[in-house]
């Protein structure tokens, strides 16, 4: 388990509004490290299905990717809260909102750009053309046919 010093997470407490970049930068970072800290203190697979977004005005806000997640983790408020304590984070309430995780969708397989038709008339183009810049541009447009068969 990672331990975390109670001054790593004071740019939660300090950031106020209208702060340079460097405060929001430094809050985020505080954010994610507190995040990480609150949900080793949950079991799994709730702790995977939940995310820290803010903490506010005494208030820990975490998102929950079902409702179902979300019964869950109110279910473990009181032991957030004591872990934010213990972190040097002074919170007395949890507001859990759903809000589906973002999945990121498989890679796709790689088509060709250029069919061998188009390739083909490229190549032909690429032979009328009496600009040498455009003909070895045409030809490297043909060329994406054979590099992906």
């Amino acid at each position: 388990m990672q331990t975390f010093s109670k001054s790593t997470f004071q740019p939660l407490l300090a950031a106020k509004e209208g702060s340079p970049l460097v405060s929001l930068i430094d809050r985020a970072r505080a954010l994610a490290a507190l995040d990480k800290r609150l949900r080793q203190s949950l079991p799994e697979p709730l702790a995977s299905q939940c995310r820290l977004a803010n903490v506010r005005e005494g208030r820990l806000v975490f998102l929950a990717s079902s409702p179902l997640w979300r019964t869950r983790l109110r279910l473990e408020a009181s032991n957030l809260l004591a872990a934010a304590s213990e972190a040097g984070v002074p919170a007395f309430e949890l507001t859990v909102k759903v809000a589906p995780m973002l999945t990121v969708p498989p890679e796709q397989a790689s088509h060709s750009p250029v069919t061998p038709a188009a390739a083909a008339a490229l190549r032909e183009a690429a032979l009328q053309a009496t600009d040498p810049e455009l003909r070895q541009q045409l030809l490297a447009l043909a060329s994406l046919a054979d590099s992906t068969s």
